[in-house]
């Protein structure tokens, strides 16, 4: 059997998936206004927050140990009380420019991210159809009313006085009944 990381790479190129959810995911904007703007009720919802264990393929996309604690904030992104994404925000642990913007409660980070914040730098979005046994796919399985086998990720790199943050989107089913 391959591993985990043979079957389940990053990469430039989207997933298969519907036209109007490959427009939601390679969005270059804000995830929040592109959700905002369907017209449904827009909510962030803390699933926790704090130090937490990093994911292998996040360790070695910011060149830490995978041993090395991280602090994280895990959200879902509502639409009209419904869960259509699942995102995790890592940061290292010490961060004195990430956490004072991750510690915002129910606020969103997509705002602040692209709201002009100056010194912000901004990688290129990488893809992933995820399935289990992926953490992020675990992560957001709990939260898929349609537990579906496999579900389309993104994520993305910024910095911040030379400070990473890891900013990873997992995009459930039920977002398409939002973006007709």
């Amino acid at each position: 059997m391959p591993r985990m990381d043979e079957k389940q790479r990053w990469s430039a190129t989207l997933p298969a998936c519907s036209p109007l959810l490959a427009a939601c995911m390679a969005t270059r904007g804000s995830l929040t206004e592109h959700l905002m703007a369907t017209g449904h009720p827009f909510a962030v919802d803390v699933l926790a927050q704090g130090h937490t264990a990093i994911y292998a393929d996040e360790a070695e996309l910011l060149q830490i140990s995978a041993k090395q604690p991280v602090y994280a904030r895990h959200v879902r992104l509502m639409l009209n009380g419904e869960a259509v994404v699942i995102a995790r925000s890592i940061t290292l642990q010490d961060s004195q420019a990430w956490r004072p913007i991750l510690e915002r409660g129910s606020r969103s980070l997509g705002l602040t991210l692209f709201g002009g914040l100056p010194g912000l730098g901004r990688e290129a979005l990488q893809f992933l159809q995820t399935a289990a046994p992926h953490p992020l796919h675990i992560l957001a399985s709990a939260h898929d009313t349609h537990h579906a086998p496999q579900l389309g990720a993104r994520r993305c790199r910024f910095t911040l006085a030379n400070s990473p943050l890891l900013v990873s989107e997992v995009f459930l089913p039920a977002l398409e009944n939002y973006l007709r």
